[in-house]
């Protein structure tokens, strides 16, 4: 640290405004880069929470299908059976079941009991994923936020080493023209 420091301040005949200005830019975005982590961790943190909190608000029930659940042999498309339930009040709603919001359904006959989860309105949702796929979202959700930014950065790094990079030739050019012809006897 302390070497960076003197890197940034120290004098040093050598060292042109450029490379100042490029170890500030170092500097800025290596903090920026950690704040951006930082926030990747609480948007992940957030994203676990958000998917608790609306799997505890799920009310589970019991169904009872009105018709059979549908066959099919191709487990992709989604099926559909009328059905009829509790919500948590106790009125009784009818309705249709899917096979995302109710994945027993499939194969199921008339009047078997298939258990549903209802949302806070009373109807049926897609049950949610275990805590290890909700930790697992979050984490890819956090990494996805890190490397979005540690991206952004390292594009706003390689511009300004672009535009630093033009200035030092410039004052490089600049400089030469002024000592090459002292140096060589070509004319």
């Amino acid at each position: 640290m302390s070497r960076l420091v003197r890197w940034l301040t120290g004098r040093n005949a050598l060292r042109r405004p450029v490379d100042r200005i490029e170890g500030a830019v170092l500097v800025a975005l290596s903090i920026a880069l950690l704040v951006a982590l930082a926030m990747a961790g609480v948007l992940g943190t957030h994203a676990y929470q958000s998917q608790r909190a609306a799997s505890a608000s799920l009310y589970p029930t019991v169904a009872v299908l009105i018709q059979a659940g549908p066959f099919y042999g191709n487990v992709t498309h989604i099926g559909q059976a009328e059905a009829r339930w509790r919500d948590r009040w106790g009125g009784k709603r009818s309705g249709v079941l899917t096979t995302v919001s109710a994945p027993g359904i499939l194969g199921a006959a008339a009047g078997a009991r298939i258990p549903v989860l209802l949302d806070r309105s009373g109807q049926p949702v897609a049950p949610p994923g275990s805590r290890v796929a909700m930790v697992l979202n979050a984490l890819v959700k956090g990494a996805a936020a890190a490397g979005g930014a540690g991206v952004a950065l390292l594009i706003c790094y390689v511009l300004c080493r672009l535009a630093l990079d033009r200035r030092r030739l410039a004052a490089w050019e600049s400089a030469w023209s002024l000592t090459g012809p002292r140096w060589t006897t070509r004319r």
